[in-house]
C-alpha cells in the first residue's frame, strides 16, 4: 500500500495554508512528496509558513502564495501562478476560512448578528471555495488527469451545536459560541463538494469533505471539559489527529472515494 500514498510528482494547493490546520496540512503533503503551493491572505503569513514547514521538511518543494479567495481576479491569478511554476494542479484543498477580525462580532448572539458581518464570512468560507474549485477544477479538466479536491468543513456543517457547553467558555480570551454562520457556511460546503462529485465524476476528478471536530486551538479549561464530556473518546483532538484523513483523500489510496464527508471528531456524531 505504501505507493497508493506517494505524492510524488503531485502538486497540492491549499488556502489557508497558514491557519492552524492548513500549515499542518501543507506539512504531511510535502512529507510524502507533493509539490505545495501554500496560500493564504497575505504573501509574508504565507512566506512565513513555507519557511516553518522547510525546517521540518528540508528539501521540500512549497511555494507560498497571496490569494483572497472571495475575489475572483485574485484567485485567477493565484492559479495561474501555481499553474506555471508546477505545471499542473492535481490536489486541490479548500481549507480557507473566516473567523472575522473582531471576534466579540464573530461570536453574537444570533438575534443582533450584523448581515455585513454574515456576508463577509460568507464569502470567504462559501465564495471562495465556489471560486478557487471552479478555477482549479477546470484546470484539473483541461490536464485530463483527473484529481482530488478536499473541502474542509465542519461537524457543524452536519450537527447542531450544543449550546449548554458554551456557558463559562472562552476563545483566546473572549467568550465564543459556534455562530449560525460558521454553520450554514460549512453545511453549504457539503452541499457544494456532493454536487461537485457527481459534476467532474466523469472527468475522474474525485470530491470528498473533511469535517473536523473541535481541536484543541486556544480554548480555555471551562470549554475544554465541557467539550470533552460531549465526546466518546472523552477529549477534544489534535491538529496532527487529521493527517492521516488528509493523506488518504489525497492520494491514490482513495481512488474510488468519492462524494464522502469524512468526520474525524472522536465519536461525537455517533452520539
Amino acid at each position: 500500500m505504501h505507493k497508493h500514498f506517494d505524492l510524488t510528482g503531485k502538486t497540492a494547493l491549499v488556502t489557508g495554508g497558514g491557519g492552524i490546520l492548513g500549515k499542518g496540512f501543507c506539512k504531511v503533503l510535502a512529507e510524502y512528496g507533493a509539490s505545495v503551493v501554500l496560500v493564504d491572505i497575505t504573501i509574508e503569513r504565507a512566506k512565513k509558513a513555507c519557511e516553518d514547514i522547510l525546517q521540518n521538511v528540508p528539501g521540500a518543494q512549497i511555494m507560498p502564495l497571496a490569494c483572497d479567495v472571495a475575489d475572483k481576479d485574485s484567485v485567477t491569478s493565484m492559479v495561474n501562478s501555481a499553474v506555471r511554476q508546477f505545471s499542473s494542479i492535481d490536489v486541490l484543498l479548500n481549507n480557507a476560512a473566516s473567523k472575522a477580525d473582531d471576534l466579540n462580532a464573530f461570536f453574537a448572539p444570533f438575534e443582533s448578528y450584523d448581515l455585513d458581518l454574515w456576508r463577509k464570512v460568507m464569502s470567504i468560507n462559501i465564495d471562495g471555495a465556489f471560486l478557487v474549485a471552479q478555477a482549479v477544477g477546470g484546470q484539473m479538466v483541461k490536464q485530463g488527469n483527473g484529481g482530488s479536491i478536499i473541502n474542509t468543513s465542519s461537524i457543524y456543517g452536519v450537527l447542531a451545536p450544543d449550546q449548554r457547553i458554551y456557558e463559562g467558555s472562552e476563545y483566546m480570551g473572549v467568550a465564543i459560541n459556534t455562530p449560525a454562520v460558521y454553520s450554514a457556511s460549512k453545511a453549504a460546503l457539503i452541499g457544494l463538494s456532493n454536487y461537485l462529485a457527481t459534476y467532474w465524476a466523469e472527468a475522474n476528478i474525485r470530491v470528498n469533505v473533511l469535517s473536523p471536530g473541535g481541536v484543541e486551538s486556544g480554548q480555555n479549561e471551562t470549554f475544554k471539559k465541557k467539550y470533552s464530556a460531549r465526546i466518546p473518546l472523552g477529549r477534544m483532538g489534535r491538529d496532527d489527529e487529521l493527517h492521516g484523513a488528509i493523506l488518504f483523500l489525497a492520494s491514490d489510496a482513495s481512488s474510488y472515494f468519492t462524494g464522502q464527508n469524512v468526520m474525524v471528531d472522536g465519536g461525537l456524531s455517533v452520539w
